[in-house]
């Protein structure tokens, strides 16, 4: 999201609608539950499947203000832009639109997602990654706006999927140590934003060169994307070792990016191969959407959420 140069202090110039509109423009409205949370067993609980939830995170489950940072072609000036402008005008970045005299740079330290890694402090000392580390600090930031600004259009599966404990993996192209990621977490829970600690199956921080090396990118040449889809591979083979393999089990995953819904629905439909009695679901939130695409072997089947203020429960259980 965009960050002007001024920090991350909200600006007393705006009040908190102003800046609604300042970072987000007209915000899109995640899917309101419309009822007062009660805990559910699984939906295939009576056969010893569990319902198992993968999340990206930006855009998806938060709206992060998160800059990213473009430079000018001829004078290596800085840029700031959000991560929807990134999504919007990403392969034109250097070619042609608004952004046609800037690049992108790939340097860890200094180029354009510096801001989405951890910076060097000791991992362990929880004290200074909460208080230190750029992904903590913009929750906290975020958290300051109206939740209708902040909640993506994932929250409410991500919040289901934490209260009623179901297993479950962040899979995120950023590149912070995966305690961070959980640590940013905690302060949701410590807010009581969520009302339970996730039952995490795991974290996968995808452009971290440690979790690069444990999905297999040794050579650091996937893309985001594809880290991604090894990502899912990953997290359902941890998913049938931790509870077991079971044809009740099912998978489903949320990310609001066009080019990784692409690969996430090929990455399912490789597992519907291997695992073909498992459920496997994609879902699409991209520009505030909700697609619901249940894969088969030969077919796919799409269902579009609506916003509703008598929503079930069960919807959200994959």
């Amino acid at each position: 999201m965009l960050l002007p140069k001024f920090g991350r202090q909200l600006s007393s110039m705006f009040d908190a609608m102003s800046l609604t509109h300042f970072y987000f423009g007209t915000p899109k409205k995640q899917l309101e539950l419309g009822f007062r949370p009660l805990k559910e067993v699984d939906r295939n609980y009576d056969q010893g499947g569990r319902s198992f939830y993968f999340f990206d995170f930006d855009d998806n489950i938060l709206n992060l203000l998160t800059p990213i940072v473009i430079f000018h072609k001829h004078n290596g000036e800085e840029k700031s832009i959000s991560s929807r402008e990134l999504a919007a005008e990403g392969a034109n970045i250097g070619q042609s639109g608004p952004f046609k005299d800037y690049q992108l740079s790939d340097c860890v330290k200094t180029g354009s997602f510096r801001n989405f890694r951890d910076i060097d402090i000791d991992i362990q000392d929880r004290i200074q990654r909460r208080k230190n580390q750029n992904f903590t600090k913009d929750i906290y930031d975020i958290l300051q706006l109206p939740e209708h600004v902040w909640k993506g259009p994932s929250w409410n599966y991500f919040h289901y999927a934490a209260f009623n404990q179901r297993p479950l993996a962040i899979i995120t192209a950023r590149g912070h140590d995966p305690e961070t990621i959980k640590e940013g977490i905690e302060i949701l829970l410590e807010e009581k934003h969520i009302q339970a600690r996730p039952n995490y199956l795991g974290v996968f921080p995808v452009t971290n060169e440690k979790a690069r090396k444990e999905l297999g990118d040794c050579g650091i040449t996937e893309s985001v994307a594809g880290l991604k889809k090894l990502a899912i591979k990953k997290s359902v083979q941890v998913a049938f070792k931790r509870y077991g393999e079971n044809p009740f089990h099912r998978f489903g995953m949320s990310d609001d990016d066009p080019k990784n819904v692409e690969l996430i629905t090929e990455a399912m439909v490789e597992l519907k191969q291997t695992y073909p009695d498992n459920a496997f679901f994609v879902i699409n939130t991209h520009e505030g959407k909700c697609i619901k695409k249940e894969i088969f072997k030969d077919h796919f089947k799409e269902t579009e959420i609506q916003d509703a203020d008598n929503l079930q429960p069960s919807l959200f259980d994959l």
